[in-house]
């Protein structure tokens, strides 16, 4: 473990202190000699000095702008229903795919801008006579591209789904490991299980005949393979709630809510497993935190990643605040996918005011991408009343949530401040930044070697100070925008900030 760092793709986005170094300090004497610790210097002989202290910075999730909705029942598919509903959005090889369910089911959609969609005649579901329709036929929940699979099971997916009682026995007797209580929903009648499902394209879909777990996970789930882990990585929703007293009579099949307002907080679980096919039980986390009020519940958790930046990863989980029955997404990150941490600035997307299409709740899905123009984008499903009103008559579209130029979050000193960032091989010998400052600010940046010493001619002294709007923008010191490292060799940067916020740093060849 430890320094130099291998980034997993060529981009690095500050929504944690992951990439920022601490920094060091030591004690010294008037011969400046380190006598941290070990010296015996009378109490004022010694001098404190800093090496990279991070100051004067802080990290603010942005506020998300909402467009939609970008699809409108149009097709007899389509219609007589109550909406066109999204489960994922892919950018892949210069396109862009959206999977979603509308009257008729299953859908899918394609389009070249991620604005504007078309629905190929897939010639896989029979409507009304024909199989000229974007119909597919499963729905695959969330879905994510498998680089580790054979061609036949490259795109995966998972749903929710209930077993019978028959078929839960069975279960239980093959993996006694693999089932919880609470799965079991004695006051409705049925066993809810996670299933898996596999496609060579993302539209022809089988399902596994085994289900990966048996848990109460009655929302949306979300996976993906982790190329650093070699694992397939399963979000689910779990709940912040305790064991039930052994002295307690009878059964207790109200837990979770519901009129009796039960004890359980409704949370985000996690799951991992080498093998698609099989999952250990999840575990709790995320949960709501005593920054939340103590009605606040953490309904979905749309997990994601920077997009340019796999090992970054993202969660928008939506809040259900249900003191009144309302919907905000709120913004975490981790750094490996296991501690997550909710970004200061939360939440960044609210649902509209009552009376617009999406004024009523608001859920989020994967992925987040990025449009030609550098927008990153993430889609999402409004509803026109609360999650919990009467369903009767209730409508629900597409739409995206939009931060322009890429600008989810900022590393920012609101003043003046310094950091400098972890050592790392650099995916690029060009560094593009996108910086916003006052026009009495600055961001300047240095590169130095892993041990700290500033590159020849890449110094803070050689740099051309960036002021202003700046997007993908490529530092350039005395003329020469090259970082100057020997090949091969890590890095770090140092940055100089005033009245500046940085979004993100890029390396291009």
């Amino acid at each position: 473990t430890g320094e130099p760092y291998e980034l997993a793709g060529n981009r690095i986005v500050f929504t944690n202190w992951f990439y920022v170094r601490p920094g060091g300090f030591g004690w010294f004497n008037a011969r400046g000699e380190n006598v941290t610790v070990r010296g015996d210097e009378a109490p004022e002989e010694a001098h404190f000095r800093r090496f990279d202290y991070p100051h004067g910075i802080r990290i603010m999730a942005q506020p998300a702008e909402r467009v939609g909705p970008i699809l409108e029942p149009e097709k007899e598919w389509e219609k007589n229903g109550k909406g066109i509903s999204l489960l994922t959005l892919h950018a892949h090889e210069g396109r862009y795919r959206l999977w979603g369910v509308c009257a008729a089911g299953p859908c899918y959609f394609e389009s070249e801008d991620g604005i504007r969609w078309e629905r190929p005649e897939l010639g896989l579901v029979e409507f009304q006579g024909s199989r000229k329709n974007n119909l597919i036929d499963a729905n695959p929940g969330a879905v994510f591209r498998d680089p580790s699979a054979p061609e036949a099971e490259r795109y995966k997916g998972v749903i929710l789904d209930t077993i019978s009682r028959e078929a839960f026995e069975a279960y239980r007797k093959q993996r006694p490991d693999g089932w919880e209580p609470r799965a079991e929903r004695k006051d409705v009648g049925h066993v809810y299980a996670i299933r898996g499902l596999v496609s060579p394209d993302g539209l022809r879909w089988t399902t596994l005949p085994e289900p990966l777990s048996v848990e109460h996970s009655d929302t949306q789930l979300v996976a993906y393979y982790d190329r650093r882990l070699f694992r397939y990585v399963l979000y689910t929703r779990n709940y912040m709630i305790g064991a039930r007293s052994p002295r307690a009579p009878g059964e207790n099949t109200v837990w979770w809510g519901g009129d009796a307002g039960g004890v359980g907080r409704r949370s985000i679980g996690r799951s991992e497993s080498a093998d698609f096919r099989r999952f250990p039980l999840s575990e709790v986390i995320l949960e709501p935190g005593p920054e939340m009020l103590p009605n606040d519940l953490l309904y979905t958790n749309c997990r994601t990643s920077i997009p340019g930046a796999p090992d970054q990863h993202l969660m928008f989980p939506a809040i259900w605040h249900a003191s009144d029955d309302t919907t905000s997404i709120a913004l975490a990150s981790s750094h490996n996918g296991k501690i997550w941490h909710y970004l200061p600035g939360s939440p960044v997307f609210e649902t509209a005011p009552f009376g617009q299409w999406d004024g009523g709740a608001i859920f989020t899905h994967p992925d987040l991408v990025e449009l030609p123009d550098g927008r990153f984008v993430l889609p999402y499903t409004g509803y026109n009343v609360p999650h919990k009103y009467p369903r009767g008559r209730f409508r629900f579209a597409p739409g995206l949530a939009v931060w322009h130029k890429g600008r989810l979050a900022a590393l920012e000193a609101p003043v003046r401040g310094e950091f400098a960032t972890v050592a790392f091989y650099p995916p690029g010998r060009k560094l593009r930044i996108n910086v916003l400052t006052q026009r009495a600010g600055s961001l300047m940046v240095e590169v130095a070697d892993m041990q700290g010493k500033p590159l020849p001619g890449r110094t803070f002294a050689d740099v051309k100070p960036l002021v202003g709007d700046h997007y993908r923008r490529t530092v350039v010191w005395n003329g020469q925008e090259d970082i100057g490292h020997p090949e091969g060799a890590a890095i770090l940067l140092r940055f100089r900030m005033e009245k500046a916020k940085l979004f993100g740093l890029e390396f291009v060849w």
